[in-house]
């Protein structure tokens, strides 16, 4: 799912300002200088119609809200094995990276926490999008798991010569064997099982393999990563292709994560979700500044905004 971020840990520490100063006294000095003073009241005025920082405070009560709801459905555990890929991932440049975002370690930890709160929630209100409507929906647009032999390279001119050496006959599975820059399925000729529900190839690939009667080979396949901003080019060899059956819970299982995934990956969706759990904390808007902020969630629901009065 989308990732909720914390917003940079000076700006956290302002609105964590702002809300201490409520509980003791607004003038308290923050700043001390020859001939005047900066109080929490002036810092806090000047700092809240930042973006950044009503970011931060929509974060906060987001956290506060699923924390106290799901807080127990999601252990440290789960949040360090986050974490840890993050740091391995990253390296000697993970501070660095850290830094770049304004988090420390323990406000990314923190981020990790509610991204995994809010995916909680999401996955269950998911749930209760199988119905047989959604069913039937997912059933037109999927496509039975097919097997096929895919040769990954990175040189494209290298690609085009390995498609005409397949094209005209030469053995696929050795052509794997010789130019297959992906080791998990080399020693196997490149031999690879999926649906349209699958996510062990990118989505081009899988079509122009759909689109092979058995024993079809595709043209080179050109897919970019923008994650990595690195080009790989696929040949592939449809070795088996089954019929369609007519009936949806031939495939209920394929069908059940094909629309759970969907959900998880829908904005709108998440955003219903947390405007359903905001609605449900009564979460009102005591400060104009911040209710362009939580408009989006306070709307989303169909009700109107709440308003800065209590009820």
């Amino acid at each position: 799912m989308k990732k909720i971020k914390i917003g940079a840990i000076t700006l956290l520490s302002v609105v964590a300002l702002a809300a201490c100063a409520r509980e003791t006294d607004n003038n308290t000095d923050v700043i001390t200088m020859k001939g005047n003073t900066i109080t929490v009241a002036e810092y806090y005025d000047k700092v809240k119609n930042n973006t950044q920082a009503q970011q931060v405070l929509l974060t906060m009560t987001i956290n506060e809200v699923f924390e106290k709801k799901y807080g127990d459905k999601v252990s440290d555990d789960e949040v360090s094995e986050e974490y840890n890929k993050s740091l391995q991932t990253y390296g000697d440049r993970f501070q660095q990276v850290l830094a770049q975002e304004g988090l420390t370690t323990d406000t990314y930890r923190e981020q990790i926490r509610t991204n995994k709160l809010v995916e909680y929630a999401v996955n269950e209100a998911s749930k209760k999008e199988l119905t047989d409507e959604n069913y039937q929906a997912a059933f037109e647009n999927y496509t039975p798991e097919v097997t096929a032999q895919v040769i990954r390279l990175t040189d494209e001119s290298k690609a085009k010569e390995v498609a005409e050496k397949a094209k005209k006959g030469e053995d696929f599975t050795q052509l794997v064997k010789d130019n297959t820059v992906d080791e998990d399925t080399k020693e196997k000729g490149g031999e690879v099982k999926f649906d349209s529900a699958s996510t062990s190839l990118p989505e081009d690939v899988k079509k122009a393999a759909f689109a092979l009667d058995n024993n079809g080979i595709s043209d080179v396949i050109k897919v970019s990563d923008t994650s990595t901003l690195s080009t790989s080019y696929y040949v592939v060899k449809l070795t088996n292709k089954t019929q369609k059956k007519d009936n949806w819970k031939d495939y209920q299982k394929q069908l059940e994560n094909i629309i759970l995934a969907e959900k998880r990956t829908d904005a709108a969706f998440i955003q219903s979700v947390i405007a359903k759990e905001m609605e449900e904390a009564n979460i009102k808007v005591k400060d104009p500044a911040f209710q362009n902020a939580f408009s989006q969630y306070m709307n989303a629901t169909g009700e109107e905004a709440s308003s800065s009065e209590d009820k």
